[in-house]
């Protein structure tokens, strides 16, 4: 399992807007081959600022196999032109030795 994470930074009074679109975007995400499931959340600190977290089965699945899709030119023509700047994506591996077993690790 690979989380891709990207900061959103939207041109700022956009946000409802981006939302609008997302709401669709989202659609074509969850419809991608690799695709496990992903968090949007909107910053307590900063205006326009978003986290997009997916949880995807490879990199792969996200830098080939979404990426180069027919469908990804739509989520890009639905939500590209609201980022200033363009995000910058990290992909993330589980860090399993920091995982507490259920049931344990209480006081």
């Amino acid at each position: 399992m690979i989380l891709e994470a990207a900061i959103l930074d939207i041109r700022p009074g956009q946000s409802p807007q981006f939302e609008a679109a997302f709401e669709k975007a989202q659609l074509i995400l969850a419809a991608s081959t690799g695709y496990q499931r992903h968090e949007l959340q909107r910053s307590a600190d900063r205006n326009d600022r978003y986290l997009l977290l997916v949880w995807w089965d490879s990199i792969e699945s996200h830098t080939v196999g979404f990426r180069d899709s027919p469908q990804y030119q739509e989520w890009k023509r639905l939500l590209h032109h609201f980022y200033d700047p363009f995000p910058h994506v990290e992909h993330y591996i589980p860090a399993d030795f920091l995982r507490v077993p259920h049931g344990e690790g209480k006081v």
